[in-house]
């Protein structure tokens, strides 16, 4: 009963905050282009999970579907991004992994964006898994890797090191060239497109840390 009243409350809450907060920040996109570009086909973003929590904020404007884990975390965060307007289908490798899979080609197939976190809900860490490949290749929808980093945040002690940036601190979002995926790869295809997808991830995780002086979150 304590669950379910706040399952009803606290996504609310949580995406109130949310919106005042990052209000107060600065955001610099870069290569913003790509999202501007007109496309037969429909956008898969693609990030690591530490940085899910801004990504659902600046993405509100967007019409997309994402993936969110089954877990009972899971449901707080599929809350939220059901109140920045997404479409979300519950799921992960040990979690009704195939169903939410079904879900999320019959989503991009009927023209909607997706957002699938590349590291997944339980990592490794920016260890890119084939979700994100195996979604474009079977649909045709054309992969963004995204990546950002902030002057000053937040680290909450989870597995992924989520980042949530501080009030009135510089956000930098970097965005991908698109990786396009052939149609229909075996399993040899689906494994090279996924370590080319995991190190653009890498590559503009490195970029965006760097601008303020950082390696890493």
């Amino acid at each position: 009963m304590l669950n379910g009243f706040l399952l009803r409350v606290a996504p609310c809450c949580l995406a109130c905050i949310m919106r005042l907060w990052f209000l107060t920040c600065r955001t610099h996109l870069h290569n913003g282009a790509v999202l501007e570009e007109k496309r037969d086909t429909p956008l898969i973003g693609s990030f690591w999970h530490y940085s899910i929590i801004y990504l659902f904020y600046h993405m509100r404007k967007h019409s997309v579907t994402a993936m969110v884990s089954a877990s009972r975390d899971g449901e707080y965060i599929a809350g939220v991004a059901e109140r920045f307007g997404f479409n979300t289908i519950r799921g992960s490798r040990n979690s009704r992994g195939v169903g939410a899979l079904k879900g999320m080609l019959r989503a991009v197939r009927s023209g909607s964006n997706a957002a699938i976190v590349a590291d997944g809900s339980q990592g490794p860490p920016r260890k890119a898994q084939p979700g994100a490949i195996l979604v474009a290749s079977r649909t045709g929808a054309v992969v963004v890797p995204m990546a950002w980093s902030a002057s000053s945040y937040f680290v909450i002690r989870s597995w992924d090191r989520t980042v949530i940036p501080r009030p009135f601190s510089r956000i930098d979002l970097f965005l991908g060239d698109p990786l396009v995926v052939p149609r229909d790869l075996d399993t040899d295809g689906l494994e090279s497109y996924r370590i080319l997808l995991e190190e653009n991830l890498n590559d503009l995780y490195c970029r965006a840390w760097a601008l303020h002086g950082k390696s890493e979150h």
